[in-house]
């Protein structure tokens, strides 16, 4: 055999074996996926959910508490965010196309528009199915990292790659398959923020799996400092209208 043809051989088995971890990681990624899925409830039933709506309550640092109500509608992404307490109550709206909030805890009163960013952090969570399966469906970058303890649990751990660069790590149950742990990096207003969320008690609504208690706080947060939210109750496919979302008029302008 010629130097040249034991070169080229060398060189095709070399190429195969590097190749061999992306492509394990590539099938992994896409079995953890579908047993997410599978495990939420199947896609059939997810995609049957058009609309959700949940109300509960916020329990902020230092046991302040806020009640709390979200829908979002799968159509168009759009979502709506109101908490209160004492009569104040701060909104945070997105209609599919631009987001919008009123802050009175900041003394305004009239619904202003948000940034871009703002914009795009809210889209993002609105999603129905949640970061992991609709960037799957949307083909975005998912990638199997491999195991990775999280208080004792040694969970699936995936990264969801958006185009805009916004990256998700994914924490998935090892038993159930559902998402225990997200670690959400973005750039906010120039500055890039990690967010870290844990979830819990999942409970059915209409067939699929939705967690009824969220933690957010920093990536290096404990669980005092973070704001923790517990849903009491949810529907799916609640009435929906456009108004629900648009931003509204108020002294005569928008």
């Amino acid at each position: 055999m010629q130097a040249g043809s034991v070169f080229r051989i060398l060189s095709l088995l070399i190429t195969a074996v590097a190749l061999v971890p992306a492509s394990a990681s590539a099938e992994s990624a896409q079995e953890l996926i579908a047993k997410n899925l599978a495990a939420r409830g199947g896609a059939d039933k997810l995609a049957a959910i058009s609309s959700i709506h949940f109300t509960g309550k916020v329990v902020a640092p230092g046991d302040f508490e806020l009640t709390y109500d979200e829908t979002r509608r799968r159509k168009d992404g759009a979502a709506l965010y109101a908490q209160s307490v004492e009569g104040l109550t701060l909104v945070q709206g997105y209609d599919g196309t631009m987001a919008w909030r009123i802050n009175p805890f900041e003394g305004r009163r009239d619904a202003e528009r948000m940034s871009a960013d703002d914009m795009h952090a809210l889209a993002d969570d609105a999603t129905i199915d949640g970061p992991l399966l609709t960037a799957n469906e949307r083909g975005n970058t998912i990638a199997y990292l491999g195991r990775e303890d999280f208080e004792g649990t040694s969970t699936y751990k995936l990264r969801v790659t958006l185009p805009s660069g916004v990256e998700y790590l994914v924490y998935l149950d090892p038993d159930t398959y559902l998402e225990i742990k997200i670690l959400e990096t973005r750039e906010l207003r120039g500055a890039k923020q990690v967010t870290l969320v844990e979830l819990g008690d999942y409970e059915q609504v209409d067939g699929v799996y939705f967690p009824f208690e969220v933690e957010t706080g920093g990536p290096d947060s404990t669980s005092a400092d973070r704001s923790k939210l517990i849903i009491d109750r949810a529907q799916a496919n609640v009435p929906v209208p456009d108004t629900l979302f648009a931003m509204p008029v108020l002294n005569g302008s928008k």
